[in-house]
């Protein structure tokens, strides 16, 4: 069994962190590749190693001295070295950076630069194989990423490497230039054949919901990637497609872990399980600033062509649709109000002369809660529940739609109450369990 294990910056922010790292991955020898991020804040006001570099390049690119700035960034990095007690010289590491920088190799360069020497750091410090990510992962001439040839060059790299450190946030272009990206950790996951992709942070996992609404809510144990996809939609912090897709159609499982406490599981992302849920949901997620507009026609649902009509007027002025529940001669089209404020005449015009509608009615200022979890397919009244709860805290509900798979309920309440109705609906499938 393998592990690839990708540290986000504020795990490696400074030598204490890196030696949480290094507990972390000797105290599992499955943990085999290591993929590492270059140094977050090491406080609150602080720089993130890859702004100063940014900030630095940027003087380089205007022909101005950017001395002082680059000697900052070398003494971050020394600051770890020396706190790890590590026989490590980067002089010639940055002489070369320094060169390239005056030759404006582009942002993109500067940017990788911060993983490139954290990794050249955290191979030292464990003794695992160094391998430059620009030796091992490739764009085409469109800068598009080469998923056959970085997964064929990358495996038999990695097959020489028993351990091995891959700071894989960027790669090469077909002329040598360097090319940053984000999907890193997650294709080194795939070439080295994982069976777990661990992606170490300062988080311990995901959570039922927004800690901003309510207070310290119980973590996500287990989630699939689809449960996911539904609350990344409605607005949680959750990993970016693009970074999670190269495991996904491996298969292989993603572990959300807290380098902070290692103690603690963690979120498991899984393509599917059959374990049962602790709670009947999984997650609850929401947005504001939608407006709603219902269109109201006898005879509506007997009229071919009808919905296609209507959506037609908001692709017109470049407007998408969140959801749009119906009836028998009504449906109801809900976007987000930013985008329909400046379009909104227009719309309503077009629409009469695309359809001939009895009405239209606008209704603004209002939510769109997502709540998600594959534990609803099986348990009957959930929509009822949810009903229940609202009601109890005399919330109105605008809108509910459920989507065929079972696996999501969303519900349309007013701005207002969008965080009264979060806490309403996690009190009641989490805290009371009725």
């Amino acid at each position: 069994m393998s592990k690839v294990v990708k540290f986000g910056g504020s795990s490696l922010a400074s030598a204490e962190q890196f030696k949480k790292v290094g507990n972390i991955i000797r105290a599992d020898k499955e943990r085999k590749y290591v993929v590492p991020s270059a140094p977050g804040k090491r406080f609150s006001d602080d720089t993130k190693v890859t702004d100063m570099l940014y900030a630095c390049y940027d003087l380089a690119d205007q022909g101005k001295s950017f001395k002082a700035e680059l000697d900052a960034i070398k003494a971050r990095y020394q600051e770890i070295i020396d706190g790890l007690q590590l026989d490590l010289d980067l002089v010639d590491e940055f002489k070369t950076i320094e060169k390239n920088f005056k030759a404006k190799a582009g942002s993109n360069y500067a940017a990788s630069r911060g993983e490139y020497l954290n990794g050249i750091i955290m191979a030292n410090y464990l003794g695992y194989d160094f391998i430059d990510a620009a030796t091992v992962i490739f764009f085409d001439e469109n800068g598009e990423f080469d998923a056959a040839k970085t997964n064929e060059v990358l495996r038999a790299r990695l097959a020489e490497s028993k351990e091995a450190v891959v700071p894989g946030f960027y790669g090469a272009m077909p002329d040598g230039t360097v090319k940053t990206f984000s999907r890193g950790g997650s294709i080194v996951a795939k070439a080295a054949k994982a069976d777990v992709y661990e992606n170490w942070t300062d988080v311990s996992g995901f959570l039922v919901t927004d800690p901003r609404i309510v207070e310290n809510p119980v973590p996500i144990e287990t989630i699939t990637y689809k449960e996911l996809r539904e609350l990344a939609y409605m607005g949680a912090s959750v990993l970016h497609e693009d970074a999670i897709f190269p495991v996904r159609r491996e298969g292989i499982p993603i572990n959300i872990r807290n380098t902070n406490k290692p103690e603690d599981p963690g979120t498991l992302i899984v393509e599917n399980t059959c374990r049962k849920p602790k709670y009947t949901i999984t997650g609850i997620a929401g947005k504001t600033g939608f407006c709603s507009v219902t269109i109201e026609k006898a005879m509506m649902n007997s009229e071919i062509g009808f919905g296609r009509k209507v959506l037609g007027v908001f692709e017109d002025c470049g407007i998408s649709f969140e959801h749009m529940p119906s009836g028998i001669d009504t449906m109801t089209i809900f976007v987000h109000q930013s985008e329909f404020e400046q379009h909104e005449q227009f719309v309503i015009s077009n629409i009469h002369r695309a359809v001939q509608p009895d009405s239209i009615e606008l209704e603004s200022d209002l939510a769109l809660i997502a709540v998600v979890g594959r534990g609803m397919k099986s348990t009957r009244g959930t929509a009822g529940r949810i009903f229940s709860a609202l009601a109890h805290k005399n919330i109105n509900v605008k809108m509910i739609d459920q989507g065929s798979s079972e696996l999501n309920i969303i519900i349309g309440v007013a701005n207002e109450d969008f965080e009264t109705a979060i806490q309403a609906i996690y009190d009641i499938f989490v805290i009371t369990r009725l």
